[in-house]
């Protein structure tokens, strides 16, 4: 692995201070690192989880939507309204009526009795709502923790794309001054030399590039907990490690815990309220007022009362009570839909999970130490004349792909089991 910035500024001074200072030099550069290693702030996946789920804009709008329905639980708890009615007949006319001798007035206080239960439902309704509430917002807050883990996979992925690029533009160095040195010896030609440094001005755009992509990564990681600017130097955490899958049926029978599950039983539920609630309305509400009644013609007081009742209310109300039917029917069938698409995510995670881990270690385990010893063999050979430049370029070039495709193939077995852990509300086994 190439060195840091702050390891070549200390190999550099320590070269040129005498052997008596080496051990003060040593001391103080050191402490330079620490210190400057001291002020980088480090990210952890679980600090990322929790200041998106604190800060996020998209969960913070759950809180006004529980605002509105302690609004309208209010509303549904209450009772019918009384109504006030005063009415005046018989005045201001023509004749006898001109005044207000044969005035009559009405004072009269009227409301409605409630049959079958009306208020109850309402409440049950807003109930429902709030619980259906609740299990959207937890399947919104499982996708961002989701989104929230791909993305620190990808900045952890590019951390180490930036090492493997810093790594090349060693073995690439390192390559020229081998290179130099057969040529200066007249053992190749000056053309092998400009190609070696043409490959280092190369393997420079690519570390600026990996550099530069990374920052970009880390800025849209800190955006999901809001931040304009990135406030961290690195993420923490093992690229390389996969944890243990259980078996597909056990994954499987684990999406009944899946959130999204969840929202359809809760919006059954709902259903279930807007029916009652539709068949509340079978029974027609008693409509009542009583009241007293003045005669200026007659100089007498009398109390009035009367009440209404609408006809043929169940009738009316089949129609609602159909389309409630309809509407609580229509989840289940989403619901069974929604699981067969799950299973089939699931399937195609479990699959990509498992090809790419099995990419990853075979690819650790064996083809890369390999390549590694390929290399150091044709390094070999090629300082003795054995080998020819391109052997030695493509040598190289094998391992650095290696270790390229080890970086993709272990970031896909993270994200792919990102996948399933959203997928199946439950983490990995480790």
């Amino acid at each position: 692995m190439a060195l840091n910035t702050c390891e070549h500024r200390k190999i550099a001074i320590l070269r040129c201070v005498t052997p008596q200072l080496k051990y003060i030099a040593f001391l103080a550069l050191s402490l330079f690192t620490f210190n400057v290693y001291a002020f980088e702030k480090q990210l952890n996946l679980q600090e990322a989880i929790q200041w998106t789920l604190k800060q996020n804009p998209e969960l913070k709008i759950f809180d006004f939507k529980q605002t509105a329905l302690t609004g309208q639980e209010q509303t549904a708890s209450l009772n019918p309204a009384y109504e006030l009615e005063v009415e005046a007949e018989n005045f201001a006319g023509s004749g006898e009526f001109n005044a207000f001798d044969s005035a009559e007035l009405t004072v009269a206080l009227s409301s409605v009795i409630e049959m079958g239960d009306k208020r109850s439902a309402r409440i049950g309704l807003v109930s429902k709502s709030r619980a259906l509430l609740n299990a959207e917002k937890e399947v919104s807050a499982l996708n961002l923790m989701a989104q929230v883990t791909e993305k620190y996979v990808e900045v952890l992925a590019a951390q180490q794309r930036v090492i493997l690029a810093d790594n090349a533009l060693s073995l690439a160095q390192e390559t020229l001054e081998i290179v130099s040195q057969r040529n200066r010896a007249g053992a190749t030609p000056e053309a092998e030399v400009k190609r070696s440094k043409a490959v280092i001005a190369q393997a420079n755009l690519t570390l600026q590039s990996e550099q530069k992509r990374l920052e970009y990564l880390k800025l849209s990681l800190s955006a999901y907990w809001g931040e304009t600017s990135v406030s961290f130097s690195r993420v923490t955490g093992d690229l390389f490690q996969f944890g243990n899958d259980s078996d597909f049926s056990s994954l499987f029978a684990k999406l009944e815990k899946n959130p999204a599950i969840q929202v359809y039983a809760s919006e059954q539920r709902l259903k279930e309220a807007e029916l009652q609630l539709a068949k509340t309305e079978s029974t027609a509400n008693i409509k009542w007022s009583v009241g007293v009644r003045r005669s200026q013609e007659a100089n007498d007081t009398a109390l009035v009362a009367g009440f209404s009742l609408p006809l043929f209310a169940e009738k009316r109300n089949s129609g609602a009570i159909a389309s409630a039917l309809a509407e609580r029917d229509q989840v289940a069938i989403e619901k069974e839909a929604t699981k067969l698409r799950f299973r089939n995510h699931l399937l195609r995670a479990y699959s990509n999970r498992k090809q790419a881990i099995l990419t990853a270690n075979s690819l650790k385990q064996s083809v890369i130490p390999m390549l590694e010893d390929a290399l150091e063999d044709t390094q070999d050979a090629y300082q003795k004349g054995r080998y020819g430049y391109l052997d030695y370029v493509s040598a190289r070039q094998e391992l650095l792909n290696a270790r390229r495709t080890l970086i993709d193939a272990a970031s896909a077995a993270l994200i792919y089991g990102a996948e399933i852990e959203k997928l199946t509300n439950e983490a990995l086994s480790l």
